[in-house]
């Protein structure tokens, strides 16, 4: 997890108002390791393992191992351009199954960081340019913060809502393989749908 993801950072908890304090208890090249995440109101610390944070809200059980399918490269360059992004600084969250496209996609983009969001990030090795989290239903950012969002297979309204509270101005949200009703959702969190065709949603702050 990259040093400077963790001022993004919030209590899933207590909400994006109360963010979250790293202790770095092993620290390599700007990447914390190992160590954890304090939110100063519940005063609950999330554990930091082999660069990965977990900010699910405490019990905090074994997850069974998963995998997600590797993107090839027509995907990751079709996600890199609906996404507008081509070179850092900033964050992207890539969340659900949209995380198997945070590898790739740091490979691409020289200087951003990718947000893996999912249960099967425990299992992968820390990279340059990926920065690996679990959490619960929301997503721990401060609000309009990010410089992109990607979702895929995604209709929940909530987690829609999610990705919009978290993307910054001037950027981009994309929901591929998109079931009905998203636009509608997007729009209705603030968004302007820049594109709705073929099972893909493209939305703009």
């Amino acid at each position: 997890m990259h040093l400077l993801l963790t001022d993004r950072l919030t209590c899933p908890r207590c909400g994006p108002a109360f963010g979250l304090v790293l202790r770095a208890d092993r620290l390599v090249e700007r990447r914390a390791l190992e160590g954890g995440l304090g939110c100063p109101n519940c005063r609950d610390v999330y554990p930091v393992a082999a660069g990965a944070g977990d900010l699910r809200p405490p019990p905090r059980g074994e997850l069974d191992p998963v995998t997600l399918p590797e993107p090839d490269d027509e995907e990751l360059l079709k996600a890199q351009a609906l996404l507008g992004i081509t070179e850092g600084p900033g964050e992207v969250v890539l969340a659900g199954s949209a995380a198997r496209f945070a590898p790739g996609l740091a490979r691409r983009v020289t200087g951003m960081e990718m947000v893996a969001l999912h249960t099967a990030v425990l299992g992968w090795e820390e990279e340059e340019g990926v920065s690996r989290l679990v959490a619960g239903g929301v997503l721990p950012f401060f609000d309009r913060g990010l410089r992109g969002v990607l979702m895929e297979g995604e209709g929940d309204r909530k987690a829609l809502r999610e990705g919009a509270r978290v993307l910054g101005a001037g950027h981009r949200m994309v929901v591929l393989d998109a079931p009905p009703g998203v636009a509608e959702t997007l729009m209705g969190a603030g968004l302007t749908v820049q594109l709705d065709t073929d099972g893909v949603v493209v939305a703009r702050r």
